[in-house]
């Protein structure tokens, strides 16, 4: 009994750590990068030729590439899934060093090889959602998942989420995760 409090205590602590990473890394790595772009005037993502083949200019207008937004419209998006992605790549790679230690004991292998499990079942979680909810004709989603929550930003052509939008979009966390209504949060992106 002590044995599984103790696992479910790392778990949940571990789960916790992940989501603070990823909100303080993407509130200040975003604040960070529009500084720059504005002191500096360079973009921190890269070249348009990287996506277009055409230096400063957009694929589909043949319009100016604008500088300043980078970090608006599916670019957000963009970087939510990067900052999401290393905040778990950090914590596996702590959970596996954990569980390698010469030291660790059995249980503590399995409570890091555990927690690894959980945070691949997150990811694979909010692929779907935001697989499914873009298959509904919205812009961009990106999905974060937590012990016992989610949530999910979602893209809309006019800025704003009905609630025939939101009824949407929480039917479809709710199927994907098993979590009930109160623990799913739904956020029009600005």
């Amino acid at each position: 009994m002590h044995a599984r409090w103790k696992r479910n205590t790392v778990v949940a602590v571990m789960a916790v750590l992940v989501c603070a990473a990823v909100a303080l890394n993407w509130k200040y790595s975003g604040q960070d990068a529009v500084k720059d772009i504005q002191e500096t005037g360079t973009k921190i993502l890269g070249e348009a030729t990287l996506v277009s083949g055409q230096e400063g200019t957009d694929e589909e207008t043949g319009a100016p590439v604008d500088e300043d937004a980078v970090y608006t419209g599916s670019d957000y998006f963009a970087s939510a899934r990067l900052t999401r992605q290393q905040a778990r790549d950090n914590a596996i790679s702590l959970l596996q060093e954990a569980a390698e230690q010469a030291d660790a004991d059995q249980s503590v292998a399995n409570e890091a090889s555990e927690g690894i499990q959980v945070l691949a079942s997150y990811t694979l979680k909010e692929a779907q959602v935001e697989n499914l909810v873009s298959a509904k004709g919205y812009k961009d989603c990106v999905a974060f998942m937590g012990e016992g929550s989610m949530s999910v930003v979602v893209s809309t052509e006019s800025g704003e989420l009905t609630g025939e939008d939101v009824a949407k979009i929480t039917d479809i966390a709710m199927s994907e995760t098993g979590l009930p209504a109160s623990g799913i949060k739904i956020m029009a992106a600005n």
